[in-house]
């Protein structure tokens, strides 16, 4: 695996160093058929926007919008036994597409233009936009009816929406608040981060928003009165990632120094105190997830070693112990998402695997690849959707090669997949790669970690 340095997360993107990458190849079965849903890893290519990468183009999605819409590879619908399928892919023409979030039907995504993109879950047909005045979304969080963006100007936004046959929203503040009074001009300056928001994560039950830059600084604003009440300095590096335990309104931060921070608030001084320090790598730590139930909390973080490793937290206390880490991506692990024990991961090998914690266990398998995308896939939602029986997920993704991609992935029950296991095995024929976790040889991973460390 390549360890990056500071400022080249994505550095597969330069052909000139992909040549020197071994080209690798991995088959991707599913559970019902051997023989027809073969999937080919290979390396990424550089994404265009001409007929030879979007053959037929359909028409922009709203007025002046310059998104358009790909069409579906086929006008039927996916085989049944199809763990995963693509049912919406949007091209945007100029322009990355820098975060995603999801909230009550809708799907927001940040561009480097000045408008926030609404859409409906979840064949994404176009719902509006939020416009600001200051253009580079750098990241977007929703709640309930609130979105907070953070963007060019390294100020933040707060925005009310509402839900109905039309979509509506209102920019509510923004984010260290103006004054028209000198001396207040200047402590809202103050109060303002150095560098670009890189993230951000909000405390439901107190009303608090965090946010963490690239100045290597996290702050704590009250909404309710739109006050800064608590700025530090988190880390050497860039603040990449920021998520809050919900239960316990422990703050997680991650960065490009290579560690992991967890912090507790002083509710008597409104300020925060370093409880923990995770650090088990040398590289950039890009992302982070928390997955929590009733009974177990679980902390997973993504590098640019290609590794993503997770902590478990002890019961009655707030320690993290490291659990040990998911291995398979061949590049930078760039975005993580979670919901309930499933754990999605895109990276910069322009993949999206889908990981299964097993329950009461430490255990993980990686169950798919999700294929599909042209370059790095830079962010991910995910949320949860029924289809009787069998559980979906609706998982969007957005990445370098200026697509935003939709799946729906099926996981089937454990006792079916045994069942299938069992009748290809009486045909004499090879258990499945979906059942033999499809993820890299250990051996070619510790050989590049190897020739890393050597150069």
């Amino acid at each position: 695996m390549d360890f990056y340095p500071k400022g080249s997360l994505h550095s597969l993107m330069d052909m000139e160093n992909m040549e020197h990458q071994p080209q690798i190849h991995l088959s991707v079965r599913t559970h019902n058929d051997l023989s027809k849903h073969d999937v080919q890893l290979t390396s990424p290519r550089s994404s265009t926007s001409d007929s030879t990468v979007f053959p037929t183009m359909m028409t922009s999605p709203g007025a002046e919008s310059p998104w358009t819409r790909s069409p579906h590879p086929t006008s039927s619908p996916p085989p049944p036994s199809l763990l995963y399928y693509c049912i919406a892919s949007l091209h945007r023409q100029d322009g990355n597409i820098y975060a995603i979030a999801a909230s009550k039907g809708l799907v927001f995504t940040g561009s480097d233009s000045n408008r926030i993109r609404v859409w409906k879950q979840p064949d994404c047909m176009d719902r509006g936009y939020l416009k600001a005045s200051s253009g580079e979304v750098r990241s977007i969080l929703a709640y309930s009816d609130m979105i907070f963006s953070t963007h060019k100007d390294h100020k933040i936004r707060i925005w009310n929406f509402m839900v109905s046959d039309t979509f509506k929203s209102k920019k509510v503040a923004t984010l260290p608040r103006k004054s028209s009074f000198l001396l207040f001009s200047r402590a809202s300056t103050a109060q303002q981060h150095k560098d670009s928001v890189s993230c951000m994560a909000y405390y439901h039950s107190e009303g608090l928003l965090y946010t963490g830059s690239h100045d290597r600084a996290v702050k704590a604003w009250r909404v309710s009165d739109r006050k800064c009440v608590d700025s530090f300095v988190a880390h050497e590096d860039n603040v990449n990632s920021l998520m809050v335990n919900q239960d316990d309104g422990c703050l997680f931060s991650c960065s490009s120094d290579g560690s992991v921070k967890i912090w507790r608030r002083v509710y008597t001084e409104d300020s925060h105190t370093l409880t923990m320090t995770l650090k088990f790598q040398p590289s950039p730590v890009n992302t982070m997830a928390l997955s929590t139930s009733f009974n177990h909390c679980f902390l997973y973080s993504g590098s640019s070693d290609g590794m993503i490793n997770f902590w478990k937290k002890e019961r009655l206390c707030y320690r993290f112990n490291h659990g040990g880490f998911l291995q398979g991506h061949r590049f930078a692990v760039l975005c993580l998402a979670t919901v309930g024990n499933l754990i999605f991961s895109g990276s910069e090998d322009t993949t999206i695997r889908v990981w299964r914690r097993e329950e009461g266990s430490c255990y993980h398998e990686c169950l798919s690849v999700l294929e599909g995308h042209r370059g790095p896939v830079r962010c991910l939602a995910a949320c949860l959707e029924m289809e009787k029986v069998v559980m979906g997920f609706l998982v969007y993704s957005s990445s370098l090669d200026q697509t935003f991609k939709v799946w729906r992935v099926k996981i089937f029950p454990d006792e079916n997949l045994c069942m299938e296991c069992t009748d290809h095995r009486d045909a004499g024929k090879r258990i499945t790669e979906y059942d033999m976790s499809p993820v890299l040889s250990p051996s070619w991973v510790e050989k590049k970690i190897r020739d890393t460390y050597s150069q």
